[in-house]
């Protein structure tokens, strides 16, 4: 595989393009809007710079990865010659499957698709497409050029000689790629968000703040982060949908969504995204914290 197609170029989409450009593949950015790729754009060259800064790359490989990513709006003139196609849209089935479809009608006959979807049915999207046994899954981790694993998810049809070259391609971007069946969530969200979602539920119940319960987490179970804080990172609307799709999937009220969180997504606090969910990350927020920690610095 030479040139890879991602679509999206929003958190995961830039840090998918991100890191197949550093490991030398020619990667097309598409995305409809052209400020999405301006941001996304930034982003990657944001994110190579502070890895510039720690020594892990030289500026002639930030030159490189950048020089290694095409930029485009239309999807049809995107994905023209791609041996791979990773799609990073929203988490939103209806959308993926719309993409799918055209995916499959623009597309080269011998192109695999792959979905960045954290939780939607491989076998669902596949359903769509021309070449039910191109699709596969690849669950990227955020952020997608330090975190190690991938989530390789066979749908139904998948056949071996895709899902082989996928685990593959995986190893070299420098990735772990562990195969996983099709089910709802797959591993990383069927265990995950259960956790966040009990968490919230530990908030909406009034056993203890935000701050307490990320610190038990943290302190207590050696969880880098804690799951309030995650959720907030990973985006609140994003967690909604993955806990949707899994209710819908099992019928199971354990993956019924907190009440807390749905009200949260409807007023709009989604997290860093929107710069505030559980935590303030707004503008004024960051000075204030700058002001402090001046403060508590000087010596007098």
């Amino acid at each position: 595989m030479n040139t890879i197609a991602v679509i999206g170029a929003g958190t995961m989409g830039n840090g998918i393009a991100h890191t197949f450009a550093q490991s030398g593949f020619t990667v097309k950015l598409i995305d409809i809007s052209e400020a999405a790729i301006e941001r996304g754009m930034k982003t990657i060259a944001t994110n190579l710079d502070r890895m510039v800064a720690k020594g892990k790359i030289t500026e002639d490989d930030k030159l490189k990865t950048i020089s290694n990513i095409i930029t485009y709006t239309d999807v049809k003139d995107g994905v023209v010659g791609c041996d791979l196609v990773v799609e990073a849209a929203t988490e939103n089935v209806d959308l993926k499957l719309k993409i799918f479809k055209q995916l499959s009608d623009v597309c080269d006959d011998n192109a695999i698709l792959a979905t960045n979807t954290s939780s939607i049915s491989i076998t669902q999207i596949a359903a769509v497409t021309k070449s039910p046994e191109r699709v596969i899954g690849m669950h990227f981790m955020n952020p997608v050029p330090i975190m190690k694993l991938v989530e390789i998810i066979r749908g139904y049809n998948t056949s071996d000689e895709v899902t082989k070259t996928i685990m593959d391609l995986s190893v070299k971007l420098g990735k772990v790629p562990t195969e996983v069946n099709d089910y709802p969530g797959f591993v990383a969200n069927r265990i995950l968000m259960p956790m966040i979602n009990e968490s919230i539920e530990t908030l909406y119940n009034g056993v203890a703040g935000v701050e307490e319960i990320d610190t038990v987490m943290k302190l207590g179970m050696a969880h880098p982060m804690g799951p309030l804080q995650l959720a907030d990172f990973i985006g609140l609307d994003v967690c909604l949908s993955i806990l949707n799709v899994m209710y819908d999937g099992f019928k199971n009220p354990k993956y019924a969504p907190c009440p807390l969180l749905v009200n949260m997504v409807m007023a709009g606090k989604l997290g860093v995204k929107s710069g505030e969910g559980f935590y303030d990350y707004s503008e004024s927020k960051k000075a204030e914290k700058v002001a402090s920690q001046f403060k508590n610095s000087k010596s007098y």
